[in-house]
């Protein structure tokens, strides 16, 4: 264990430098009225891509997906109609009356996870909802990539299983760890999403608001 605990420390602090060095991207956000300031990244899987900030210790990420009415990314100025992450969304009537008004480019969706009790074991959600909020994009001349938002989510509690606990016992807690680690040197997120991993969502539901967010990001 402790030989396992020196190379997830040694691996943050060589590569911590090494991987955030250079990054002039930033984002700044109030969440709740608190201010939470990181370096975010944009990350591309396939057909899909996202703006992900993240930090650790507590473990915080802040996600915005863009794209296309038909689902397609989007990388695009313009204004970004928010949206709940419901596969469905073309159906919804009003939701699309929206949409069909020109308005917007496209349309985005945002979560954010902060954790609550650390390692890992109980996290605070939040995930934006169809509310007629928007999200403008725009282009500086420096080659930046502007986001300005001010997004309510909806917010849930999200604690880990006894069971995961029990039967994960020092095996979990070092992936926990190295998650971690790689989240912290990296800047991207390593497993930080409790939903499907060993985790159950509390019945009590609360609201997060992001106010004043802006994220500058550089396109290459």
């Amino acid at each position: 264990m402790k030989t396992i605990l020196f190379f997830i420390a040694a691996l943050f602090c060589s590569n911590i430098l090494f991987s955030q060095e250079g990054n002039q991207n930033t984002m700044t956000v109030k969440v709740n009225d608190k201010e939470y300031t990181t370096q975010p990244h944009r990350v591309k899987i396939g057909h899909y891509g996202y703006i992900t900030g993240n930090s650790i210790n507590p473990d915080i990420s802040l996600r915005i997906w863009f794209g296309s009415w038909d689902g397609k990314d989007l990388n695009e100025p313009g204004r970004y109609l928010v949206i709940g992450e419901d596969e469905n969304y073309t159906k919804d009537d009003s939701m699309h009356a929206a949409y069909l008004t020109g308005n917007f480019k496209g349309i985005a969706f945002v979560k954010y996870v902060e954790e609550t009790k650390s390692p890992r074991m109980e996290y605070h959600v939040g995930e934006s909802l169809y509310k007629g909020e928007s999200i403008e994009v725009t282009m500086d001349e420096d080659g930046f990539q502007e986001i300005k938002f001010n997004v309510t989510l909806q917010g849930s509690v999200w604690k880990e299983k006894s069971s995961a606990t029990a039967f994960g016992g020092l095996g979990r807690l070092e992936n926990k760890l190295t998650n971690k680690a790689v989240t912290g040197a990296s800047g991207y997120e390593q497993n930080i999403d409790p939903e499907g991993d060993g985790y159950k969502k509390q019945k009590e539901l609360d609201t997060i608001t992001l106010t004043d967010g802006v994220v500058r990001i550089k396109l290459n």
